[in-house]
């Protein structure tokens, strides 16, 4: 697939992208519109742009190019990261990586980027919004706890605070209604079937579904484990050396924080997750680990529900890896 077309790399963040060809070298352009149109005069026609499932930020220039039918593929950011390393790169900079995307890309075969439906984009900017709301609430509180620390607050900013928290809270309840109306529009059986999994919340259920595309991008959970980078990771070196096991960082942040949260109460109320807990703690572990692990069952769970088309079962034993 990738012969005869040129390759380009790209390493996405929040405000900008640096942008690698064999052929152009390296730019960096604006994380937005302009910037988008900017790539686009550079690009030739038998171009190949490819670049990491990074969150959100990937999204809206992968749907942009796809519409101005360049071709795209977005492609697992830990698949990157193991590529580097094994090249022994030691140098390491937004540039640098775009420019690994890129030989990335000329060197395997690389899967091609659908398209969003206007449901899906629609969702992912819902949950993008959500978090900035629930930020912008969160960050309030922790004022409105600040003001009633110091013993007589000043009314004139208490009750401002007060107000733009209850505008905080109407615009979260208004977005997760209408979240929650889109999936079920495509979704419904799905999501059902997905909150049947105890300590698995409804707004990880939908995120799930809205990143997954239904759980139609992956074959399997370990692809969708990998993804999400909620595999824990053990370093160490020889018999002496023994580094302390920790949670990958690559992966999708937004799903893996969710995850994370739900393990809490999958811990208490889900007894796959429970038995999983305790037999980790048991052995001497961090109870941090053990928690890693929970979310890692939770996703497994959740892959196994999704394919199959059963709800939760405590005796169910998923065959799919």
């Amino acid at each position: 697939m990738t012969k005869d077309k040129e390759i380009y790399g790209i390493d996405i963040s929040k405000s900008v992208f640096d942008v690698y060809s064999l052929q152009g070298g390296h730019i960096q352009l604006k994380n937005d519109d302009k910037g988008f149109k900017s790539l686009l005069k550079t690009l030739p026609q038998n171009t190949l742009v490819v670049m990491e499932a990074t969150g959100y930020y990937h999204y809206r220039l992968a749907q942009y190019l796809h519409s101005q039918r360049i071709a795209v593929s977005v492609v697992n950011p830990l698949s990157v990261k193991r590529f580097i390393q094994m090249r022994l790169a030691k140098v390491k900079t937004d540039k640098s990586d775009a420019k690994a995307i890129c030989e990335y890309g000329m060197l395997n075969d690389v899967p091609l980027y659908n398209a969003l439906t206007d449901v899906q984009a629609e969702c992912l900017q819902l949950f993008r919004l959500l978090d900035i709301y629930i930020k912008q609430s969160t960050a309030t509180k922790n004022k409105i706890k600040g003001e009633e620390a110091l013993g007589i607050p000043s009314r004139f900013v208490y009750q401002s605070l007060k107000r733009n928290l209850r505008h905080l809270s109407k615009e979260i309840s208004t977005l997760e209604s209408r979240l929650l109306e889109l999936v079920k529009t495509e979704q419904q059986e799905q999501l059902t079937l997905l909150k049947s999994i105890p300590g698995l919340g409804s707004k990880t259920a939908l995120f799930l579904i809205v990143i997954t595309d239904g759980f139609n991008k992956f074959e399997n959970a370990k692809q969708l484990c990998s993804y999400v980078g909620i595999t824990p990771t053990i370093r160490e070196s020889g018999s002496s050396i023994r580094g302390r096991s920790r949670i990958s960082k690559i992966g999708n942040r937004k799903l893996r924080n969710l995850l994370f949260l739900c393990a809490f109460s999958a811990c208490k109320h889900n007894k796959a997750c429970k038995e999983l807990y305790d037999r980790i703690v048991a052995k001497g572990k961090s109870k941090k680990l053990a928690l890693i692990a929970v979310a890692n069952k939770l996703l497994k769970q959740a892959f196994a529900i999704a394919k199959s088309g059963l709800p939760y079962d405590e005796g169910y034993v998923s065959k799919l890896n």
